[in-house]
């Protein structure tokens, strides 16, 4: 892509005095990307995959444990045993250097190809450079891609290093990094002293220079929050800073981020202060954050009760239609009391009572069939379902649907004053009869 604004044009030139990978880099590379290896046979026969070189193996176990030595080259390898004629690898390296005032790093792909009796085929070549300014900003030189959405290690050997638009291949994770790096005075400045701390260097390089909170997180060595806001763009730094500032203040040092964070959520769920030192720097995070996730979830569930109360509670209307003649009725024999559910919400106070379904389950809106609540000095005891065909008991439940002693004896009396319900009916609904 030909570069268009001025930091893509000075990038470009800057590119073309970068030196070339040396022979030194690469030896390093090889040695420190790929493991050593040699193959042997069943037969025993050891083959070192570096010089081709293959002699009779000693004793099996010591040498899958501890590895040999090529007698012919003196390199110390790792035995696999394969049967396989050939082997290719394939790796990531890395350098970070400086160029033109900018933070470089050059990403190289390592091609290893091994084949038992002939020394290795090694091929390197640059595939990616990332151009980071003083300020954070980031350009990409890479070369071209083929065209596939699956695979990293497609790239186009016949193109050269150009500008090019961001693409997540471009995001490179090399398996080791050239031990001598060199960086910019503004990337010191602002807290880094060689570790990446679990990022990738252009992930904390641009963040630390682009953003003042992300540099004070690292001087700070607040290194988990620093690690989840470079991570998790879904949360805001922002929200979350006034009560970082107070860690910070406090020597409070945040071990697991994600975990604050959601307490944070909770706390300003609650409406509570996450100003307050003591309630963002918890000696038990955990234990904390546990405590106001049963409160929350006790919060919801409530208000899922009661909206599911209010909904139907809507339904009271087509109740007192379906069962309007027969509120009012009631049976009783010493202290046993049974009346009618005169009401939804009698409805719901006895399934919450009794720990059953009747209200949930909307018996109210049955045509078929009555519900009364038996009482014994006033305390609900059993919930009776009644047929309205006819005129049988269908069901009977205590407390978690369970019978109590006075179940017979509920069950007997409804039966005894079935005659009742069948006066409140009236003569011109045939379903009754």
């Amino acid at each position: 892509m030909k570069p268009r604004t001025k930091l893509q044009k000075q990038v470009a030139e800057q590119s073309k005095r970068l030196a070339p990978i040396t022979q030194r880099q690469k030896d390093w590379a090889f040695q420190n990307c790929f493991d050593l290896q040699a193959r042997r046979l069943k037969s025993g026969k050891l083959t070192c995959l570096e010089c081709g070189h293959s002699w009779k193996g000693g004793h099996v176990l010591a040498e899958s444990i501890c590895g040999c030595t090529c007698p012919n080259c003196g390199t110390e390898l790792k035995v696999i045993n394969s049967q396989k004629q050939t082997f290719k690898y394939a790796e990531y390296f890395g350098i970070i250097t400086v160029c033109g005032g900018f933070q470089v790093l050059r990403y190289f792909f390592l091609e290893k190809h091994c084949q038992v009796g002939n020394p290795a085929r090694l091929f390197c070549r640059e595939v990616v450079q990332h151009w980071i300014t003083p300020s954070g900003k980031c350009e990409i030189m890479a070369r071209s891609r083929n065209m596939s959405i699956f695979y990293y290690d497609v790239w186009n050997w016949s193109s050269e290093l150009e500008i090019r638009r961001e693409h997540h291949a471009h995001h490179i994770s090399p398996v080791a990094v050239y031990p001598h790096k060199r960086y910019i005075s503004e990337v010191k400045r602002n807290g880094f002293m060689g570790n990446f701390h679990q990022l990738s260097p252009r992930t904390l390089f641009c963040n630390i220079l682009s953003d003042s909170r992300m540099e004070t997180l690292l001087k700070a060595e607040q290194y988990d929050l620093l690690r989840h806001f470079s991570v998790r763009r879904s949360q805001s730094l922002e929200d979350y800073w006034a009560s970082i500032k107070i860690c910070i203040r406090n020597k409070y040092t945040v071990t697991d981020a994600s975990l604050w964070c959601d307490y944070l959520d909770l706390l300003r769920f609650f409406g509570k202060d996450v100003l307050n030192a003591k309630l963002v720097c918890p000696i038990d995070l955990k234990a904390e954050h546990d405590r106001w996730m049963k409160k929350k979830t006790a919060w919801q569930e409530r208000q899922k009760r009661e909206e599911e109360r209010k909904r139907l509670l809507k339904n009271e209307q087509a109740y007192q239609k379906l069962k309007a003649k027969f509120i009012g009725l009631e049976f009783s024999e010493g202290s046993l009391y049974i009346r009618v559910l005169k009401d939804v919400n009698e409805f719901y106070e006895e399934g919450n009572a009794l720990k059953h379904c009747v209200f949930t389950n909307e018996y109210f809106l049955k045509p078929d069939t009555l519900v009364f609540t038996a009482q014994i000095n006033g305390k609900r005891i059993e919930t009776v379902e009644v047929s309205l065909e006819t005129l049988k008991v269908i069901q009977s439940r205590g407390v978690c649907n369970e019978n109590t002693e006075y179940h017979e004896q509920i069950i007997d009396l409804v039966n005894r004053d079935a005659h009742l319900i069948r006066k409140r009916m009236t003569r011109d609904n045939c379903f009754y009869r």
